[in-house]
């Protein structure tokens, strides 16, 4: 049997991970900017989430939702505490794409509606109701279609309030900052403004914090921003370091019913010690601070480039801008300086690191990103 041949890959064949670096099966370094689409969260082989997960592999691994596993309420407690959120509810599922599932079909348990606002270039999943949100036709099969979703520009605030204005709205999903979308920030005002709106209309505001969630903007949500809160945050990528798990976090005021939502992984043993370890590294280690002033740092440098057109991001979520001419840079960034990096676009490089990147870290891309500018200045 082979593989189903839908991935692009790289003929690199990591085998070890420390920290922020990785090592191929011949021994070679390579430092690691990417995370695997922001999932290394805390560093690889990370000696804590190492331990934690050891030990309770030694204890129980699994068991269903049908029994009590204290450690999801202990993971609720300390999610509540870190995220600031202490008075909201957790779901426990398996990925990005299940948390936004079933944020879109809670918002619509509670207020009856259908209709979903999303905007251009959104990215909520491959499951079906996720990747209906998703603007994207090439991944939407014609199983998924529905008119249930309307896309919107971002930031328009003048079509956000013709929409609601001309349909019964269920809720309006956003990521704080879009990432396959290209690192493109929400507003301050539009978040406020989507929050108003969803007030005034008993719409449900969903915060798509998948990926620009966790601490990764240098605020716990990259929503929080704007001073307002949500009403659903999902989350996963940087939840688990890893391992496979995602939530949602409810506000109090969507109330819970038996077989409302339900999973038969999520929640479990393993996954659970997984993310209370994230979760204990962040505020023991003050990643949020570290991610804010590395990140800043980072932003900032690479402002300082002729070559770069635009820097987009927030702490250690950056989108770097090149000519078209210049989407080679990501390429020779890997293949000549054995740093991985992510894109968004052919001329946007994605930088997703762990949340504890060093300075030093940060300079060796600095230094191998000029080079590869400046290489490309020559042969032109």
């Amino acid at each position: 049997m082979n593989l189903f041949d839908v991935y692009p890959i790289n003929p690199i064949n990591i085998v070890k991970g420390v920290g922020s670096l990785v090592y191929d099966d011949k021994g070679t370094e390579y430092l690691d900017l990417y995370g695997g689409h922001a999932v290394i969260s805390i560093g690889h082989t990370n000696p804590h989430y190492v331990k934690r997960l050891e030990d309770q592999l030694h204890q129980i691994g699994f068991y269903s939702n049908s029994i009590e596993i204290p450690l999801q309420k202990q993971l609720a407690e300390k999610l509540g505490k870190v995220s600031g959120k202490e008075d909201y509810q957790l779901f426990l599922c398996n990925s990005g794409a299940e948390a936004n599932e079933n944020a879109l079909k809670l918002a619509s348990f509670y207020n009856g509606k259908k209709k979903i606002i999303a905007f251009r270039k959104a990215f909520h999943g491959r499951t079906s109701l996720a990747v209906a949100a998703t603007d994207n036709p090439k991944i939407v099969a014609p199983v998924n279609e529905t008119d249930n979703v309307i896309f919107l520009p971002w930031c328009n605030e003048a079509a956000l309030e013709q929409a609601f204005a001309e349909n019964e709205i269920s809720s309006v999903i956003i990521e704080g900052i879009q990432g396959v979308g290209g690192i493109q920030v929400a507003t301050e005002s539009f978040l406020q403004k989507i929050r108003s709106l969803c007030d005034e209309h008993n719409a449900v505001f969903i915060a798509d914090s998948v990926q620009c969630g966790y601490g990764r903007t240098g605020k716990f949500y990259s929503h929080d921003f704007a001073g307002v809160d949500a009403d659903i945050y999902s989350m996963a990528k940087g939840m688990g370091n890893g391992f496979p798990i995602g939530a949602i976090s409810i506000s109090p005021k969507i109330k819970p019913a038996y077989g409302m939502l339900g999973t038969t992984f999520g929640g479990n043993h393993l996954a659970c010690a997984a993310a209370l370890a994230v979760l204990e590294e962040i505020e023991q280690n003050n990643l949020m601070q570290n991610t804010a002033e590395v990140g800043g740092y980072l932003i900032e440098e690479l402002k300082k480039f002729e070559q770069v057109k635009e820097v987009r991001g927030r702490g250690l979520m950056i989108g770097i801008e090149l000519p078209e001419e210049l989407a080679h840079v990501r390429k020779e960034l890997l293949n000549k300086h054995h740093i991985f990096t992510g894109e968004a676009k052919p001329n946007v490089v994605r930088l997703l690191p762990a949340l504890n990147l060093t300075k030093a870290h940060a300079d060796q891309f600095l230094t191998a990103f000029a080079a590869v500018l400046k290489s490309a200045s020559v042969t032109a």
